[in-house]
């Protein structure tokens, strides 16, 4: 008798698993509107504890299905972009195609171009990451103003 109940285990499992409460798929909410704030851009120095820091006080402006535009202090540090930008869905990626970044050499500039992590609080925080091995970090702080 208890090896026939040692079968029905898992099939006593597979009902009880039914009644339990799943979570609900929460759309993601993703930034629209001007954001603004700061940029830093650091760099650490090859065979040197020595890490430079530069920052911008920049604007960010994102309209859906049109593309995005950086505005601000983009004399020295970071460059005027404008482009396309996407959302992961499943992960917390954006990817941004930078419609002025130059087809050869290197800007002298930073771009807001390429692939960045980011944690978008659903109304007002924004804050974007790319990190290039382990020498350059590119971060973004910046809060919604329209």
């Amino acid at each position: 008798m208890k090896k026939s109940l040692i079968y029905l285990i898992p099939v006593l499992v597979a009902l009880a698993s039914g009644c339990l409460k799943t979570a609900e798929n929460v759309p993601r909410v993703y930034p629209s509107g001007t954001y603004s704030g700061e940029f830093r851009r650091l760099h650490k120095r090859t065979n040197s504890a020595i890490i430079d820091t530069t920052k911008a006080n920049i604007n960010i402006v994102f309209e859906p299905g049109v593309g995005y535009k950086v505005l601000g202090d983009t004399l020295t540090v970071h460059a005027g972009s404008k482009g396309h930008y996407g959302f992961a869905t499943n992960a917390n990626y954006v990817a941004f195609d930078d419609d002025t970044y130059p087809k050869t050499g290197t800007p002298a500039k930073t771009h807001l171009s390429g692939t960045y992590q980011y944690y978008f609080d659903g109304s007002s925080v924004l804050q974007m990451v790319a990190n290039s091995l382990d020498t350059l970090s590119l971060q973004y702080d910046l809060k919604k103003v329209n």
